[in-house]
């Protein structure tokens, strides 16, 4: 898979304000900033966006998944 597909399996499922995804193919590193994100911990946060992948990371077409997830509050806070 590439970035754009990867991203659009997020984009498609998840609200998102933001979201960048940098990666080699296999592995992945992405931002995303969603208003879904509001009053979930850390863990919560992941499963939402490994849910929108689906079978993809079982089946290895997406080996590794590292994720930052921030409520917009948290994002905007970020950029001071």
């Amino acid at each position: 898979m590439n970035a754009d597909q990867i991203k659009l399996l997020i984009a498609t499922q998840l609200a998102c304000d933001h979201i960048t995804l940098e990666g080699d193919g296999r592995h992945w590193y992405t931002t995303i900033v969603s208003a879904e994100f509001e009053g979930k911990r850390p863990i919560a946060r992941h499963q939402r966006v490994y849910a929108c992948l689906g079978d993809k990371m079982k089946t290895d077409e997406i080996h590794a998944l590292s994720i930052k997830a921030f409520t917009p509050a948290e994002w905007a806070a970020q950029a001071v």
